[in-house]
């Protein structure tokens, strides 16, 4: 059994064929997805998604692609939102510099209002962090400060020290298809560091497929490729990895039931 923890079922690209993508995923053993909100004002799109499969549930929150767009998101309405059966994280929020697609600013500040909603809640935060590793580890270190919260560094292809950081403050490590690329052996070697405890994986589809499919649009069934390379790069077998990060999943996303 795998857990695709970070996928986006609600894009265009699985519009057709979505029952045909949650059957493939099951047949690959993937049990359980989660489909991540990028903006709160398309949420309802996100949990009728949730709501029709027994076996998919989604988050809420703000990408910080759309973070100017949704400060008028608040962090009592993120809570408010959360409070539905079908979700059991929050985000994705984060900061993202390689593309600055939002002032950096408002990336913070929504990053922030996520993050007092996960504290509240308890639920994850779901955090996209591209190019910002110092300030995402400062802005981790302060909130964290103030409190603990628990989160993930979804789809890693950050530095060591991010990891590290991540991992000393009670985060999670995300792994996706980036984990197999020929050029990835720098987050193969982070991944040597990270806690047998503290890993999962995703697809984060339709982006990033995993070798062999890397190229191609990626899919939850997918994961089971990554999660393939992770235990070879770990030293474990596949069912050893299966039982790993699923178990480690169904901590952090502790309102998932168990199927």
């Amino acid at each position: 059994m795998l857990i695709d923890t970070h996928c986006h079922l609600d894009f265009p690209d699985f519009e057709a064929e979505r029952d045909a993508i949650i059957e493939r995923a099951a047949a690959a053993g993937v049990a359980q997805m989660v489909t991540i909100s990028t903006r709160v004002k398309r949420f309802d799109t996100i949990l009728a998604i949730a709501e029709a499969y027994p076996n998919v549930f989604c988050s809420v929150g703000t990408h910080p692609h759309n973070a100017d767009e949704e400060l008028d998101i608040t962090t009592e309405d993120l809570v408010r939102l959360s409070a539905h059966p079908k979700v059991v994280a929050i985000g994705e929020a984060g900061l993202d510099y390689f593309y600055d697609n939002a002032p950096r600013d408002a990336q913070a500040e929504g990053l922030r209002r996520h993050i007092a909603a996960a504290r509240e809640t308890g639920l994850p935060l779901v955090i996209h962090s591209r190019s910002a590793d110092d300030d995402m580890a400062a802005i981790l270190t302060e909130e964290s400060g103030k409190g603990a919260f628990p989160f993930l560094l979804h789809c890693f292809s950050s530095g060591p020290d991010l990891a590290r950081i991540g991992v000393e403050l009670g985060g999670y490590v995300s792994f996706s298809g980036i984990l197999t690329f020929p050029k990835s052996q720098e987050i193969r070697d982070i991944a040597k560091t990270i806690p047998r405890d503290r890993m999962i994986v995703e697809t984060d589809a339709p982006y990033l497929a995993p070798k062999p499919f890397r190229g191609k649009r990626n899919e939850p069934a997918f994961v089971a490729h990554t999660a393939e390379v992770l235990a070879e790069t770990i030293g474990v077998s596949p069912e050893e990895i299966a039982e790993i990060t699923t178990e480690n999943a169904l901590r952090i996303f502790s309102k998932m039931p168990r199927l």
